[in-house]
């Protein structure tokens, strides 16, 4: 493949080796005449990146627990990788039972990936509301889960096969104070610092009112030399309890070691000065390249750019440069760039999903811009034009493209799922409801799929089968989160459609009495008494 071939399709197929002119003003251009898209600069990834992980205190363990090290995505074990990124696309679709569910089972075999762990506590949030979903009884025990003193005990002997039990308790309740500290204890045995700080600040984020667990996160990080974020927790202490007197002394402390420690930084020319280890200061970049500024992301596209003009069948810099181009969120380019390396890796199919991922996120991207500007402009019927043309022509694509994936394994329910929502999208209901029926066997997804069913019935005008499809949804609920409140809204409107408005009045009053803010239920409960 000549460097100067610039056409490639996207999807794979005869991918040929996109082109990279050099061009310090425009350096990301793929080709000289291929015009990529570019997403706007508002339009954000639905979970941004993670932080670059804090460095590891000095601290000796027990030989008894050998310790880890924190991974990133690159990092996964090779089997661990497709089914990552089948969590993600399950969290795109906002199947949150089932995002829960793989990221659970990828934790088990991966406990170092903290970006994982995040991921599936903010999925857990959302699915609980932040509340947990069952009673608590005597000494901490859960209904159907295992007491935290039994967990803690388990913990001192086996830490690692006690944290994915950690984890089911907290899928039930993810603000637990209690089994956030349990995890706290049960990372720190392991080494995986990181992770033990991210099971407290939860806690400082969620529930700052407990003070002691806040105590233990500032000196968790003061042990590993982090005086400003312990500056920082104790400072919040003092928010809610401005007599503690250890926490007045504690953020004093920390913020005079936090000056001496900045000083000692600014009296070396670079941070390289202070590495004498040339292999501990590669490391250490290697670790910070997804927290790294706009300009240095750019700095390292440039750099790696020249790197693929003298190589670029080189996988690994492909997969570098496709990389740099999603934290840039230059999606076009991203997508060239994974598909291109999807080819020289010999089917790779983390890489062809990445790659099918940022195609999708270039074309939302366009749609976001065409929205925004027929907002801004909503006299221009040429701008409406091309977005009315744009949504059929995206929605006709994720047809073909489910269509596709439903061919390539009709067994999966999750496909079916999505290749039936893409269908209801594009307004072909009577198609979408076979796939959907195959889908409901798959109970992770069981409750979304009787979801859609009973939109799809209802759009068709069959009512009867649209309620029997939310009542076996309802059946399946228990706590009043959010998907309840979406099914009991949708029977609720379905019951009004059909003229019953008792019935109608009926489900809006189930969420009233919890949710006050839903959508309109207010005016809809309260506006009932007044006509009556």
């Amino acid at each position: 493949m000549g460097l100067g071939s610039n056409k490639m399709n996207a999807r794979g197929g005869g991918v040929a080796c996109p082109y990279l002119p050099f061009n310090a003003k425009n350096p990301g251009i793929c080709g000289t005449k291929a015009k990529p898209m570019l997403a706007k600069r508002h339009f954000r990834d639905h979970f941004p990146p993670v932080e670059i992980p804090l460095r590891r205190e000095s601290q000796k363990f027990s030989e008894s627990h050998p310790t880890m090290a924190e991974i990133t995505e690159k990092d996964l074990p090779p089997n661990m990788r497709p089914l990552w990124l089948k969590a993600l696309s399950a969290v795109q679709m906002s199947n949150l039972d089932y995002a829960v569910s793989l990221l659970q089972a990828v934790l088990k075999d991966a406990p170092a990936f903290l970006e994982g762990r995040k991921i599936l506590r903010k999925c857990e949030i959302q699915l609980t509301g932040g509340a947990g979903g069952k009673k608590k009884g005597l000494f901490g025990m859960s209904s159907g889960g295992m007491g935290s003193m039994k967990l803690a005990s388990q913990a001192k002997k086996d830490p690692e096969a006690t944290l994915p039990l950690i984890e089911k308790e907290l899928e039930k309740d993810p603000l637990s104070d209690q089994y956030n500290d349990l995890l706290f204890d049960t990372a720190h045995k392991m080494g995986l610092l990181d992770t033990a700080a991210f099971a407290l600040e939860t806690i400082r984020k969620h529930n700052p009112e407990n003070v002691k667990l806040l105590h233990k996160l500032a000196e968790h990080y003061l042990s590993r030399e982090m005086p400003t974020k312990a500056a920082e927790v104790y400072n919040d202490i003092i928010k809610h309890a401005p007599t503690d007197s250890s926490a007045i002394k504690g953020a004093k402390d920390s913020s005079a070691r936090a000056s001496m420690q900045k000083q000692r930084w600014d009296e070396n020319t670079s941070m390289r000065d202070l590495m004498r280890d040339a292999e501990a200061n590669e490391e250490l970049e290697k670790a910070g390249r997804t927290g790294l500024t706009r300009e240095q992301l750019e700095a390292r596209r440039d750099k790696v750019i020249g790197k693929y003009n003298a190589d670029p069948n080189n996988l690994a810099t492909s997969k570098e440069l496709g990389g740099i181009y999603e934290q840039l969120e230059d999606w076009a380019n991203a997508n060239t760039f994974y598909n291109w390396s999807h080819s020289l890796s010999n089917g790779d199919i983390a890489l062809a999903t990445r790659s099918a991922l940022m195609h999708d996120r270039a074309l939302e991207a366009e749609l976001v811009a065409l929205e925004a500007g027929v907002a801004a402009d909503p006299e221009n019927a040429e701008l409406k034009s091309q977005l009315k043309e744009r949504r059929g022509v995206r929605l006709a694509e994720q047809v073909d493209e489910a269509k596709k994936r439903v061919d390539q394994n009709p067994t999966d329910p999750q496909l079916r799922f999505e290749l039936g929502n893409a269908l209801y999208k594009s307004g072909d209901h009577t198609a979408a409801i076979p796939h959907l029926q195959q889908a409901t066997r798959n109970p992770h997804i069981r409750t979304k799929v009787l979801l859609l069913l009973g939109r799809t019935f209802r759009a068709k005008g069959m009512f009867d089968l649209a309620i029997k499809q939310l009542s076996d949804a309802l059946a399946d609920l228990h706590a009043m989160d959010g998907t309840k409140k979406e099914v009991l809204y949708e029977k609720g409107l379905i019951h009004h459609d059909m003229g019953n408005e008792d019935a109608a009045l009926g489900s809006f009053k189930q969420i009233y009495e919890v949710d006050y803010g839903y959508r309109d239920v207010a005016q809809r409960v309260e506006s009932s008494y007044s006509n009556g």
